[in-house]
This record gives structure tokens, sequence and C-alpha cells, in this order.
């Protein structure tokens, strides 16, 4: 009886072990992607972050990769026109754009231009003040967004 309590025992404890085993390498694993995500290693990132005793320890901030932007055949835009809860003022929007921040503004600010017309660029789509949606169809598509509709 005391024979296999002992034995139970001691498997409990190569249990414990394995499962600890793998924790440390899950956490481990985790340290080193969250060093490759990190780009630059800026202080004011880590404001809440007093001291930590762990050597291993890497601060994640959790920032998000931007997408690269598809080329202009491969978007499949969406142009509407809005009313709802902008002051009774009608918008055109233009939905689904990949691609970073900085090519979206880039083609939100032609549409305005080509409008003549203000607008703006949030929240992953472009806002163009007034009703230009057969206008901006047709300028997208000569500009190469080929599924546009």
């Amino acid at each position: 009886m005391l024979y296999t309590n002992v034995t139970k025992i001691m498997l409990f404890c190569e249990v414990v072990k394995f499962v600890i085993k793998i924790l440390y390498l899950s956490l481990r694993n985790r340290n080193v992607l969250c060093k490759m995500a990190t780009k630059k290693n800026d202080w004011k990132d880590r404001l809440n972050v007093v001291y930590s005793t762990n050597p291993d320890f890497v601060y994640c901030t959790g920032e998000k990769e931007e997408n690269e932007t598809l080329p202009k055949q491969q978007q499949k835009l969406r142009v509407s026109i809005e009313k709802n809860h902008r002051g009774g003022k009608t918008v055109t929007l233009v939905r689904n754009f990949i691609g970073t921040d900085d090519d979206m503004k880039e083609l939100g600010k032609l549409l305005k231009g080509k409008c003549g017309a203000g607008g703006s660029v949030k929240d992953g789509e472009i806002l163009v003040q007034g009703d230009f949606k057969e206008k901006i169809v047709e300028y997208l598509k000569k500009e190469g967004y080929t599924q546009t509709k």
C-alpha cells in the first residue's frame, strides 16, 4: 500500500515538472516573439512598468502591423451614399480599402480634389462631402481600381 502511494506521488511530481517546463518554454517563446515585434525600445511606451526581475522579460506594446497595400486591380472598393447621423448632410463613402494609412490618405486627397469637395479619412473609410458616387466610381475605374462598385 505504501509503495503504491509513493509511486503515485513520484509520478505526480514528474507530471508537475513537465507542465512547468512546458509553461516556461511557452512564455519564453512569447518573449522571443515580442522581441521580434518591437521595432524600437522607446521608454515612453513602458511608463507603467516599474521594474522586472526576470532577465528574459521583454515589454510588449501590442502595436498592430500595418497591412501592405494591395495592387489597384485587387482592391474591392465599395462606394456608397450616406445621410444617417450626419445632420442631414449627404456624404459619399469609400470602404474596404486594404493598405497603409498613408496610401488611404493619398487616395482620399485625390478623390476630394477630383470632386472639388471636402472630406476626411478616418476609421478605414474615405468620406467625401456631397453626392459624388458616379463620379468617384468612374474615376476609380479609370485609375485602375477595376473591382469598384
